[in-house]
């Protein structure tokens, strides 16, 4: 069901009802609060199935407690670096990661840096926070407006004269060369983008027919990220309030919480093309505006951060499966310090991706410096050989690995 919010119905001295158009249909026609999907294309579906079953794979992934938690550590830190960096942000992600850590002194200069990086992650925080309270988490213009009041907290003095945080002001706000919506229109049409992805039944009705609660969270995340940026209508802030919107509606609709970091991350790894993408949606179709293409482009980032997300969980369960086999053989060997050794060897290379050559090991971590410091070339020879001999390692080119491919026996085969 499509709903367009068109006309105000007035009464005019006279008695009569008569219709008086707003500002934005005039000037922003494209913002409409109609899905379009009728005139979706097959490769948007398909997109939209494949993020939808990655997001299933990713939330039933069985990994121990500290991955999982390094796992969850990674992608936020990747995030809120993502949709700072999109507005000019330089801090890195290593530098973001100690200011998590609370380990990050920056110049009194660049402590408005850190300031932007310490909004992002505390309204991530709050949003996981509400998203497991017993009141069910919901897109509200309040919200949306406590969420720009968030993201500019504490830098007041870098903002232009008269933006206040959270307010609508009066001035006209725009980017480059895309004037944002109307002010008179502003607080209006959040009130009718929270009512639409919120209680329009068209949204229902698509879960039912697409079987994916998650499916259709990510087209109502898009929009609402979409529509915020089509509106404008802060006077600094409307990207981040825009992605943190997305990252709401994502967080609440159940999304794993490290895929719930990858649509921004995305926009950021393609800075050009999401700004690209934006000005098209709202220029296509002969300047009615289009929001499909931005759709297809924001799926195919989200499903390929996906898809190195399970193949980081793959690496985890890969690792742990050798683990477990590792033991298990040498179980068949009787004790001794030659074991010990051979198999911290093993261990040790399973986690290194790339082969290591034989006078590398000994360094490869403290316990088999430890284990090697009073031997001999010699006895890393032995055990490397009898290591191979096993189909503990693998040698190529000088260099050894364990190979834990073994691991992967029913992936397709490749020529």
């Amino acid at each position: 069901m499509d709903i367009s919010w068109h006309f105000i119905f007035v009464t005019s001295s006279r008695g009569d009802t008569i219709m008086d158009e707003r500002a934005y249909e005039r000037s922003h026609p494209w913002i409409s609060f109609r899905p379009g999907l009728a005139r979706a294309t097959p490769q948007l579906w398909s997109l939209l199935g494949q993020a939808a079953a990655r997001c299933e794979q990713v939330a039933r992934a069985v990994l121990p407690p500290a991955a999982a938690a390094e796992m969850h550590k990674l992608y936020l830190i990747k995030g809120a670096r993502a949709t700072t960096a999109i507005e000019g942000n330089t801090l890195t992600e290593e530098q973001v990661r100690d200011r998590l850590d609370g380990q990050l002194e920056l110049p009194i200069s660049q402590e408005y840096l850190g300031r932007e990086i310490d909004n992002i992650l505390r309204a991530c925080e709050d949003i996981f926070g509400r998203v497991i309270a017993p009141e069910p988490i919901r897109l509200t213009p309040d919200w949306i407006r406590e969420a720009n009041r968030l993201v500019l907290a504490g830098l007041e003095e870098h903002l232009e004269e008269g933006v206040v945080p959270g307010d609508v002001p009066p001035f006209s706000v725009g980017v480059a060369r895309y004037p944002g919506a109307p002010r008179e229109d502003c607080r209006f049409l959040l009130e009718q983008l929270c009512e639409w992805l919120e209680e329009d039944a068209v949204w229902p009705e698509l879960e039912e027919h697409l079987g994916s609660a998650v499916a259709v969270a990510l087209l109502r995340a898009i929009f609402a990220h979409l529509y915020i940026a089509w509106i404008h209508p802060f006077g600094d802030g409307n990207g981040r309030t825009a992605r943190l919107a997305e990252f709401l509606i994502l967080a609440g609709a159940g999304v794993p919480s490290p895929a719930t970091h990858l649509l921004g991350n995305h926009y950021n790894l393609t800075r050009a093309d999401y700004y690209r993408q934006l000005d098209r949606s709202s220029r296509a179709n002969g300047g009615r505006g289009d929001a499909l293409g931005f759709i297809v482009y924001s799926l195919q980032g989200f499903l390929d951060g996906l898809d190195e997300q399970c193949r980081y969980v793959e690496e985890v369960q890969s690792w742990l499966a050798w683990e477990h086999y590792v033991y298990w053989k040498f179980r068949l060997h009787p004790r001794s310090p030659a074991m010990n050794r051979r198999r911290e060897v093993v261990l040790v290379l399973g986690r290194h991706a790339k082969p290591v050559r034989k006078r590398e090991i000994p360094d490869l971590a403290p316990a088999l410096a430890r284990l090697y410091s009073t031997k001999t070339a010699k006895t890393l020879t032995r055990d490397l050989n009898w290591l191979l001999a096993n189909e503990l390692l693998e040698k190529e080119a000088g260099s050894y690995r364990a190979p834990i491919h073994m691991m992967q026996q029913f992936l397709p085969v490749r020529a």
